[in-house]
């Protein structure tokens, strides 16, 4: 007898289809419609929009709980800001990332000066017990103000030979939004390249620093941890009542 598949509350697709299409969204430079025609030839017949109906929905919930499973961050942090055009508008999108390259926050702003910098410095440190022991960045000068009032007591590095970990970081996110044709709105940029950060960098470990059986063992025990948080492949699926209205599918089955 095989087992009942897990489910979520309001959702007539099972765990095992929603799961494998959040992760091939935020995991490969694929749009809606992509994943849409990979479903569709395994027999799954789903709309793009109730896929992204569940990007939206799990894909911020599961990246707050790999967030969760991830280990102390570094006590090196690197820090850089990028220009996104929204509807014509540029935007700062401010990255920051420890010396493994996991990614410590992103948070998208209007304006580049030393407020929007204080602001995100105080967002990193909402919930840690701890503050870095050095901070890496470009030669910005809204760094240094902010560092001066939020950080004074930890070293500042600026150079930009020597942030190159945080100016990589921004590669995935570049070609998900040519991929994407450029972000609708700040609100978008902002709800969704945080969770498409953490799923995408989960099974990207730094594979030049591992060798092959690293690697595999890190790949292997990524996909237990996602197959363990999105409840697939599991009998029960125990979980909290959304608090919020629940999104019902726009699918039809086959």
């Amino acid at each position: 007898m095989q087992p009942e598949l897990a489910t979520y509350p309001g959702y007539r697709f099972p765990a095992e289809i929603i799961s494998p299409a959040v992760w091939l969204y935020h995991v490969f430079s694929l749009s809606l419609r992509d994943v849409e025609l990979i479903l569709a030839e395994r027999g799954i017949t789903v709309t793009h929009e109730s896929i992204r109906q569940w990007g939206l929905r799990f894909g911020t919930d599961i990246a707050w709980k790999l967030r969760r499973r991830r280990p102390k961050p570094g006590d090196t942090w690197h820090l850089d800001d990028v220009f996104l055009r929204i509807s014509g508008v540029l935007h700062d999108l401010w990255r920051a990332v420890d010396q493994h390259g996991v990614l410590l926050d992103i948070l998208v702003q209007g304006r580049r000066n030393a407020t929007a910098a204080k602001r995100f410095f105080k967002r990193l440190l909402t919930g840690l017990e701890y503050k870095p022991k050095r901070i890496v960045t470009d030669g910005l000068r809204s760094y240094g103000t902010a560092k001066r009032e939020v950080l004074p007591d930890v070293r500042h590095r600026t150079s930009r030979y020597l942030n190159n970990r945080a100016e990589n970081s921004h590669r995935p996110t570049r070609r998900r939004e040519r991929q994407m044709q450029r972000f609708k709105s700040p609100r978008q940029a902002q709800w969704f390249l945080p969770a498409h950060s953490m799923i995408y960098g989960h099974f990207r470990p730094r594979r030049h620093l591992v060798t092959a059986a690293q690697y595999r063992r890190a790949r292997v025990e990524a996909f237990q941890v996602w197959r363990q948080e999105t409840c697939a492949r599991t009998a029960v699926c125990r979980r909290k009542p959304a608090s919020r209205s629940t999104q019902r599918d726009h699918a039809t089955t086959t």
